[in-house]
C-alpha cells in the first residue's frame, strides 16, 4: 500500500513537472540536457574479510572511483550519450592547490564533491546530479535488478579480479558481473578495455530492464529506483523523483538511441614522479566530445571525436608474429607494421588452391582478425595447440596486402550505439558467430 500510495504521488508531481529530461535537479542554469556522474568506488572500508573474499576484493582499497561514466540525457528524451572517463585520466584537482593527479584520486582528497567539481572543471560541463556505490553495493544493485548478462567469444580469465568466463552467453549474479567489470588483465592490458566492458553490462542492463517493462511506467520506475537506492547513494539535490524521472527517460529508448563512448587519448602511459602511469587525453578529440554534449548532439558519426580511420583493426600489428611462405607477401606485410618471419624458402613448390589460409591457436582471435583485415579474402582456421606465431599459407589465388590502422580509442572506446555493443544486439551476433566457427 505504501508502494502505491508513494508512486501515485510521484505520477502526479510527474504530470504537473517539467519535461522528461530536462535540469531534472531544478538547478538553474544554461545546460540543454541532464548530466549524471555515476561512479563506483573502490574501498574496502565497511567489508569482512569473508565479505572481501567472496568479492575477490582481497587487495589494499584506495578511497578512490574505480568506475566514473558521465551519462547525457539529451533535452528532448530521445537520446542518451553514456561518457566514461578512465580512472588514471591526468588532470586537474578542482580544489584551488593546483595540484595534478589522477582523476579518481579527488575521491579521496575530497569525496563526491570533489569529484564532480573535478570533472566539471575537465569537461566544462555541468553535472546535476551524482550516483555512487561500492562493491557491495554494485553486488546488491545488480542481484536486485536481477542479474545481468554478459558474453565472450573467447576464454576471460583474470587472477586479480576472480574472473573466470568460458566462451558463451552467461546470466550472472552481481558478484560475477562485478568480476567481469574489474578485470583489467584480460586480452590487452589496461583500462579501456575493462572500460568497454563495463559500458557493455550496462548497455545490456539497461536493454532488458526497458524489455522487462521495469521502467514502463511511474509505478514500475519507482520500484526499479526504490531497489538501486538500496545500495546507491545520491548527492544533497537528487532525490527519489528526479531518478524515476531519468529511469522513465531511460526506459523509453531502444538502443539504437543510447550511445557509449570512452574519451581518446594521446598518451596510455604518461609517467609522472609520484603519482606514477597515467593517460593524457588526446586535447582536440576530447574537447570535441564535451562540446557535443554541451551543445546536446549526437557523440557516435562526428569525425571531430572519432576521425575516420582507413582499415581499422583490433589489435597492434607490431606485437603479432607471423610466419609467411611468400617472399613477396613477408616483405608487405613487414612493411605493413608485422613482425614477420619469412619461410618461402621451406614452402611445398605446390600451392594449394584457393585464398591464403591463417592458422593460429585458440585466444588469438584479435590478431588473426588483425592479420585478415590485411589480406582481404584471407581464410581463418583455429589449431588447438598451435605456436604462438600465426602461420600463413598463400595460394593460388593472387594476394593484396592492405594497409591497416591500429588505434586503441577506435577499438576499445569509439562511440558505439547500445545496438552494436550490447550481448543483446550486434555485439551478440558476432559472439554467436565466432562461437560458430563462422568467423574463423
Amino acid at each position: 500500500m505504501l508502494r502505491r500510495a508513494t508512486a501515485l504521488a510521484l505520477l502526479t508531481t510527474l504530470v504537473s513537472g517539467a519535461a522528461w529530461a530536462g535540469t531534472t535537479a531544478g538547478r538553474s542554469g544554461p545546460d540543454r540536457g541532464t548530466n549524471i556522474l555515476v561512479v563506483g568506488t573502490d574501498s574496502r572500508a565497511g567489508l569482512s574479510k569473508a565479505e572481501k573474499e567472496r568479492l575477490h576484493v582481497g587487495g589494499k582499497g584506495c578511497n578512490c572511483t574505480d568506475v566514473m561514466m558521465l551519462v547525457h540525457l539529451s533535452q528532448d528524451g530521445r537520446r542518451a550519450s553514456v561518457v566514461s572517463i578512465p580512472r588514471d585520466s591526468y588532470v586537474e584537482y578542482a580544489d584551488g592547490s593546483g595540484v595534478k593527479g589522477k582523476i579518481n584520486g579527488a575521491y579521496a582528497r575530497g569525496g563526491g564533491p570533489l569529484t564532480v567539481k573535478t570533472v566539471e572543471k575537465a569537461t566544462g560541463l555541468h553535472v546535476h546530479h551524482y550516483l555512487e556505490t561500492g562493491f557491495a553495493g554494485f553486488e546488491r544493485a545488480v542481484d536486485g535488478l536481477g542479474g545481468a548478462t554478459v558474453c565472450t567469444d573467447t576464454h576471460l580469465a583474470d587472477e586479480n579480479s576472480g574472473l573466470d568466463l568460458i566462451p558463451g552467453f552467461h546470466h550472472t549474479d552481481g558478484r560475477g558481473a562485478l568480476r567481469y567489470v574489474r578485470a583489467r588483465h584480460v586480452g590487452r592490458p589496461g583500462d579501456l578495455g575493462r572500460v568497454r566492458r563495463q559500458q557493455r553490462a550496462v548497455s545490456d542492463l539497461l536493454t532488458r530492464l526497458t524489455a522487462e517493462g521495469a521502467l514502463a511506467d511511474p509505478l514500475a520506475t519507482a520500484t526499479t529506483v526504490r531497489t538501486l537506492l538500496k545500495s546507491v547513494r545520491t548527492d544533497a539535490g537528487t532525490g527519489l523523483t528526479d531518478l524515476v524521472r531519468i529511469g522513465l527517460t531511460l526506459g523509453r529508448l531502444s538502443p539504437e538511441r543510447t550511445e557509449f563512448a570512452t574519451v581518446a587519448m594521446r598518451e596510455f602511459d604518461h609517467r609522472v614522479p609520484g603519482v606514477g602511469s597515467t593517460l593524457l587525453w588526446h586535447e582536440e578529440r576530447a574537447r570535441a566530445l564535451w562540446a557535443a554534449l554541451a551543445a546536446d548532439r549526437p557523440v557516435s558519426g562526428d569525425p571531430r571525436i572519432q576521425p575516420v580511420a582507413r582499415n581499422p583493426v583490433p589489435a597492434n600489428p607490431a606485437g603479432i608474429a607471423v610466419r609467411v611462405d611468400d617472399a613477396g607477401v613477408a616483405t608487405a606485410l613487414r612493411a605493413g607494421g608485422f613482425a614477420v618471419t619469412d619461410t618461402s624458402a621451406a614452402a611445398p613448390a605446390g600451392r594449394p588452391a584457393g585464398p591464403p589460409l591463417i592458422r593460429y591457436a585458440p585466444g588469438r582471435e584479435a590478431d588473426a582478425a588483425t592479420l585478415a583485415a590485411a589480406l582481404p579474402g584471407a581464410r581463418r582456421q583455429v589449431v588447438a595447440g598451435h605456436g604462438r606465431s600465426l602461420d600463413v599459407t598463400v595460394g593460388t589465388r593472387p594476394v593484396r596486402v592492405e594497409e591497416v590502422t591500429y588505434d586503441r580509442n577506435i577499438t576499445d572506446g569509439a562511440p558505439v550505439t547500445g545496438r552494436r555493443l550490447g550481448c543483446l544486439g550486434e555485439q551478440g551476433r558476432y559472439v554467436r558467430a565466432a562461437l560458430a566457427g563462422q568467423l574463423g
